[in-house]
């Protein structure tokens, strides 16, 4: 910036310093002009419970097997689908997944969305992540829409779930209010071309339109890296027309369109607004969620995508400096948490980041996971260097250790597990971290003696007379000395004798010895309470 300064000027002009993110302004284009616009398809999201059958409602829409590629049913990344109906009306759906460690994803997903389809299993009525889904709608200020799925399942009450929904403030119309709730079947596919109809209608009252001839705007659905094809990402385009050839900005990596493959994975030339498409072409890997823009050039796109990416290693390293003075505060004059350290190679962003949202919860003031590293792709031979440098375990979700990696990993002994559901993943590190818990120590109560008289034994010091009144005690457990209910000792025996014999122990009724370690102000009439310590295995 100095050197350009000092160019203007040598030539007479009057330089005027802007900011840096001026980079960014004119990035998303003028307003569109009414005339401009054109009816475009809505966009739905699928929301609920886990298990719920939303994945299953959509395949029966698409006709297609999605939920069978699905590790244990259970989707695991966010896709994005179009239907096409009669009439050439379509439909494009969002699919998030279920599992309660994905809600940052759904939140994304409820955040492009024109209208949510709330699906409830008949069978099981409304849980916690179904009144999750309602609140990310809510906050998204997304209209809705209610599926009542499984309705072909024995133990189905369709009545009962109206009844649930009533106390989230979600009245059907069947109880007198303006959310449509449509019963339905996505194993029988019955009344699917209610949910359709019922989707269109919400669809024409919010009039939706979009402007197709004119730069594309978007948002990075899901993103991941591909064996031979490199960095790719599924585009929802909001306005506009992307085509093969268009150079882009998506979050802090820009590119040039190489190929656009639709949710069928048949290529095409172009996407008009509201249609899903996986982008190829990348320079790297976005993160789902990231606005995706269309620029006049290269040196524009790399403009912005210098920028951004200066701007979040800023953020990352002043995270990093506060973090670092905070730790040393805090660790002064405390135990430091015992934190088993974690890499995350996943196939796709959103379940990288799902991952370490997971983990990140799995904290407590004593154990911690720390996760170095959260990435896409397989796990190569930096992650094992890593891995070994910092004593870590390798986690792979639904990706391998290429061959150069898998051996570096053998040689220096670095820990590699693979998953494919994230329940798994969440179970193993909880095992770990269950193991790295210091033992909860229980004191249990063993017995009472009455000392009823004090002998001073030479060598020996003070012995107690004592009678057992309670209990048991034992030789090498703890003791405490009572006197007038207040305790004046706490140790352990030295000895415990019977006669001139030493015993390890001595019941209720039986009189005794004692001589205490450390102490010796013994008086009669002093209790003595014995107790031990039972160390127990603890889990998170």
């Amino acid at each position: 910036a100095e050197t350009a300064e000092l160019v203007v000027t040598e030539f007479g002009h009057t330089p005027k310093r802007v900011s840096e993110s001026d980079v960014e302004i004119g990035l998303k284009g003028a307003d569109d002009m009414d005339e401009n616009l054109q009816p475009r398809p809505p966009v739905v999201t699928i929301m609920g419970h886990v298990d719920h059958g939303k994945t299953s409602l959509l395949d029966a829409l698409r006709e297609t097997d999605v939920a069978g590629r699905e590790a244990g049913g259970i989707t695991q990344h966010i896709g994005a689908y179009q239907i096409v109906l009669a009439g050439d009306h379509r439909i494009t759906f969002i699919d998030t997944p279920g599992h309660e460690a994905f809600t940052a994803m759904r939140a994304r997903g409820a955040q492009a969305t024109d209208l949510v389809v709330l699906v409830v299993a008949a069978d099981d009525g409304v849980q916690p992540q179904t009144v999750e889904a309602i609140n990310h709608a809510r906050a998204a200020n997304v209209p809705m829409l209610v599926a009542i799925n499984k309705c072909d399942m024995p133990g189905a009450d369709p009545d009962r779930v109206r009844n649930e929904l009533l106390s989230h403030e979600i009245v059907t119309e069947q109880m007198g209010g303006d959310t449509l709730a449509i019963e339905v079947s996505a194993l029988k596919k019955e009344n699917l071309d209610k949910l359709e109809e019922a989707i269109l209608l919400q669809a024409e009252l919010l009039e939706l339109k979009a402007n197709p001839d004119r730069e594309a705007m978007g948002v990075v659905v899901e993103s991941k890296i591909e064996t031979g094809r490199g960095p790719v990402a599924t585009v929802l385009i909001q306005r506009g027309t992307l085509r093969v050839g268009d150079i882009f900005v998506a979050g802090a990596e820009w590119g040039r369109v190489r190929a656009l493959l639709n949710d069928r994975g048949q290529p095409i030339d172009e996407a008009g607004p509201a249609t899903p498409v996986e982008v190829f072409g990348m320079q790297g890997s976005p993160e789902a969620g990231d606005d995706f823009s269309v620029v006049e050039n290269e040196a524009r796109a790399r403009e912005v995508s210098d920028f951004r990416q200066r701007r979040a290693r800023d953020v990352r390293v002043a995270l990093g400096q506060r973090a670092t003075v905070d730790d040393m505060f805090s660790a002064i004059g405390e135990e430091q948490v015992e934190t088993v350290a974690v890499i995350i190679k996943a196939d796709v962003q959103g379940s990288a980041e799902a991952i370490k949202a997971s983990l990140d919860r799995l904290a407590t003031e004593e154990v911690a996971v720390a996760v170095l590293h959260a990435g896409v792709g397989g796990i190569n031979e930096s992650d094992v260097t890593l891995a070994k440098a910092s004593d870590a375990l390798i986690v792979g979700f639904n990706v391998r250790a290429n061959p150069q990696a898998r051996e570096i990993a053998n040689r220096d002994q670095v820990d590699i597990r693979y998953f494919s559901i994230i329940y798994e993943v969440v179970d193993e590190l909880k095992a770990m971290l269950s193991g790295l818990l210091s033992p909860s120590r229980r004191e249990v109560f063993l017995g009472y003696a009455e000392i009823r008289k004090v002998f001073n034994i030479t060598k020996v010091g003070q012995v107690g007379g004592c009678m057992i009144t309670e209990g048991l005690v034992k030789r090498g457990n703890g003791v405490r000395v009572l006197r007038d209910d207040v305790v004046v000792h706490e140790g352990k025996l030295s000895s415990l004798k019977r006669f001139k014999d030493e015993v390890r122990e001595v019941r209720e009724g039986y009189e005794c010895g004692m001589a205490f370690e450390n102490f010796h102000d013994l008086k009669e009439g002093d209790r003595v309470e014995c107790f031990e310590i039972v160390e127990e295995a603890r889990t998170l």
